[in-house]
């Protein structure tokens, strides 16, 4: 699973990407996600601001990166710091709220379970700014 959130430098109108696929995700799957991310941009800037995962430090994400410069800047969290990174909280809410307790019955339905938890954590824009706050006041 990827997410992102995206927010106005006030911390307005946040939004939720989200994007889940079989297996872990790789450098190609990153390139994708970032492909999808410039089409929901609209020709709008982006600062992302990510962790130092392996593969978003890959040589092939580092070569799509460096050819976005008109629209991506990228940032990284300091080492260590998951305190920081409002979509972690989403990752804690999603797992303390709309999946403990419910034993998946197999890999569609546990899709199934996090698809209607993104839904459901999307249409909250104020849990969002929840998020916001909480990686604000750590930080």
């Amino acid at each position: 699973m990827a997410a992102m959130m995206k927010f106005t430098p006030q911390c307005n109108n946040p939004e939720l990407f989200f994007q889940i696929k079989p297996g872990s995700m790789n450098q190609y799957d990153f390139v994708k996600f970032l492909k999808n991310v410039k089409k929901e941009m609209k020709g709008k800037k982006l600062l992302l601001i990510w962790d130092r995962l392996p593969a978003h430090r890959s040589k092939i994400v580092k070569e799509y990166i460096e050819s976005q410069k008109s629209w991506l800047r990228i940032e990284h969290y300091p080492g260590y710091a998951p305190e920081l990174s409002p979509v972690e909280f989403m990752w804690s809410a999603m797992k303390g709220k709309d999946l403990a307790n419910i034993p998946p019955k197999g890999l569609r339905h546990l899709k199934q379970l996090i698809r209607k938890s993104v839904k459901r954590i999307r249409s909250d824009k104020q849990l969002l700014k929840g998020f916001l706050k909480k990686a604000y006041v750590l930080s």
